[in-house]
């Protein structure tokens, strides 16, 4: 089973070279800061022509349509699951999903306060073994340009409690690579850079070796 993980394409999908795989996981951040639903359709339009059985979605704090309307985002994304603090069950790989971070820059699916963000881990079941968050967990990943870390610390004091295989995230585009803790391998899929430009290759898992198998 090989598992394609990408995030933070910010409309710049149509550009990236997807490599063949069975489980194709987009972590967040389809558009940039916008509304736009033509850019949601066209995403859409575009995980129709890629040839992966599965492709999982969720959503990251500049795509705010998604946010607004839930059921239509659903809808939208017709050609992939979409989840919003849901799981589900692929082939025995128990997947579950969120788009919330702490407050940033007062943008879609941000959470102002630790209580209310702690309420979004408490969801994930303990047997999770794929766990996507457009969030960071605080000094995983998450380091930005300016050296400042942009990790959910109430994330990281959960995790312990999940120990997913693999977590995959973005949001934090300058600390795009992998970090493995104890059983979990952290993958930071962000595409682009701080500019938006898309420079970097999504990252190919062999799930039954949880090794990388593809990066430029």
């Amino acid at each position: 089973m090989k598992i394609v993980c990408l995030s933070d394409t910010h409309t710049k999908h149509r550009q990236i070279n997807i490599p063949e795989g069975d489980i194709l996981i987009h972590a967040g951040d389809i558009c940039h800061k916008g509304k736009d639903e033509a850019i949601i359709r066209d995403f859409n339009d575009w995980l129709g022509t890629l040839p992966h059985k599965y492709k999982i979605i969720t959503a990251g704090n500049h795509d705010y349509l998604l946010e607004q309307n839930p059921q239509k985002a659903k809808k939208l994304l017709y050609n992939a699951i979409y989840l919003d603090d849901e799981g589900v069950e692929i082939e025995g790989i128990k997947i579950w999903a969120s788009p919330v971070t702490p407050r940033f820059l007062r943008l879609g699916f941000n959470r102002k306060t630790r209580e209310v963000i702690r309420k979004h881990w408490q969801k994930i079941p303990q047997d999770t073994d794929l766990l996507i968050t457009h969030s960071p967990a605080h000094k995983i990943g998450d380091r930005s340009f300016f050296g400042l870390r942009g990790g959910c610390r109430d994330l990281k004091a959960f995790l312990p409690h999940i120990q997913p295989r693999l977590h995959v995230f973005g949001h934090i585009h300058e600390d795009y690579g992998q970090t493995q803790i104890g059983n979990t391998l952290h993958i930071n899929a962000s595409l682009v850079d701080y500019k938006l430009k898309p420079i970097r290759s999504p990252w190919v898992i062999d799930w039954a070796k949880l090794t990388t198998e593809y990066r430029r």
